[in-house]
């Protein structure tokens, strides 16, 4: 499990940018600020396990927003490719269904073994950041609101063997209490402090709103990537978790 053991370690930085120079100086600059390194599809199709290599080698961590969601056989084959890649950290879509997840979960782990590494830790995507209450009901015809279609689909995950979750903070409040397992991990999608512009995402949260919520990770951007000072910006934010932190020793 890799629950964080410091406030940097909390942040994942979304590394939304289009070549691996960009991914090489964002690296080099803020290793020592952020816990974690997301790609994303941009980086994924472009460049591939190129860009993890990248990372690794700079001294960074990768988490590898992979978003499968397909059949349960490709799944599980994707999964078993990113355990070969010595890639320890990606998600998958929930929505893929209980057989898609439990699948792919017992895939990975089974790889794994054979190949006498650590299992993988593989979280679940409950609903995207950019949805609100109406895409739900009215596009998808789901005819729940938004923490109840989520808390379901935390369910789903925490039943079928995913080792968390990313999900908003004030959705994380309800998973906490419904799953109280400490060892479940939460991961915030949309954070952004409070000087920052929220972009296109639709529910987003500060990072100390995340943390008190329960969230152990935070998924950080635009706020500190197109920052003047990138440093102090993800300085700023480690002070607003350190805060959340001291103020809610439960989480510590």
């Amino acid at each position: 499990m890799i629950k964080p053991t410091c406030p940097k370690d909390r942040i994942i930085l979304a590394l939304d940018v289009e070549t691996l120079e960009e991914v090489e100086n964002l690296v080099n600059e803020l290793k020592d600020y952020v816990g974690y390194f997301k790609i994303g599809l941009p980086l994924i199709v472009n460049y591939g396990f190129e860009a993890v290599r990248l990372i690794e080698r700079l001294g960074g961590k990768c988490y590898y927003d992979s978003k499968f969601h397909d059949i349960p056989n490709t799944v599980q084959k994707a999964c078993i490719s990113l355990v070969k890649n010595n890639v320890h950290f990606f998600n998958i879509h929930i929505q893929g269904g209980s057989k898609m997840v439990a699948g792919s979960v017992k895939a990975a782990k089974a790889a794994a073994k054979r190949m006498g590494k650590e299992p993988p830790v593989i979280l679940g995507v409950t609903l995207l950041s950019s949805f609100g209450q109406r895409t739900l009901t009215t596009e998808l015809c789901v005819d729940k609101n938004i923490e109840d279609y989520v808390l379901q689909l935390a369910k789903v995950a925490y039943e079928n063997g995913l080792n968390g979750v990313v999900a908003s903070a004030e959705e994380a409040r309800r998973i906490r209490k419904e799953i109280p397992d400490k060892d479940f991990i939460i991961v915030c999608p949309a954070t952004r402090p409070t000087w920052s512009s929220v972009n296109d995402q639709v529910r987003v949260d500060t990072p100390y709103s995340a943390i008190m919520a329960g969230v152990d990770y935070l998924v950080v951007g635009r706020p500190i990537t197109t920052a003047e000072d990138r440093v102090v910006a993800a300085k700023l934010i480690i002070d607003e978790i350190t805060n959340a932190l001291e103020g809610n020793e439960a989480l510590v």
